[in-house]
């Protein structure tokens, strides 16, 4: 299982693109603090690069900047490619599933609970559907 959840705070203002095909892009860098200080009592940051795709991408470009609190669900992705200089380079990413915008506008965050899912949620499992033509069956009566 590859899943990661972070909760951090913007390092720069997200940079947005359209790919060729038309679907849009937005990258940023999350700075998230450490659990535990080093020796010297300080908390040290991790700055870690997201990806978002289509209206996750969108969202986050309209409506986040830098050092707005988010908390960013997604997988941690590794690619390749090779520099300039002839030496290959590896980047590691996170690709965001969801971004909540956490906090208020006023201390660097949107609205709390603004959601930016990058595909419909799935419904939760055991969940009732939405019309009232659901009859509850005793768990005892299935044949599986």
């Amino acid at each position: 299982m590859n899943k990661a959840i972070l909760i951090g705070n913007l390092a720069n203002d997200p940079e947005s693109r359209t790919t060729s095909s038309g679907i849009a892009q937005c990258t940023f860098r999350l700075a998230v603090q450490r659990r535990f200080a080093n020796q010297q009592g300080v908390r040290e940051a991790d700055f870690l690069t997201i990806v978002c795709w289509r209206q996750t991408a969108e969202l986050c470009a309209r409506y986040l900047s830098k050092g707005r609190k988010v908390a960013v669900e997604g997988s941690i992705q590794t690619r390749s490619y090779d520099a300039q200089d002839g030496t290959k380079r590896y980047v590691t990413e996170i690709v965001a599933d969801n971004v909540e915008f956490l906090g208020s506008r006023e201390d660097g965050g949107s609205r709390q609970g603004n959601y930016a899912p990058a595909s419909p949620a799935p419904a939760p499992r055991n969940a009732a559907p939405a019309s009232s033509d659901f009859t509850e069956v005793d768990d005892d009566e299935l044949p599986f």
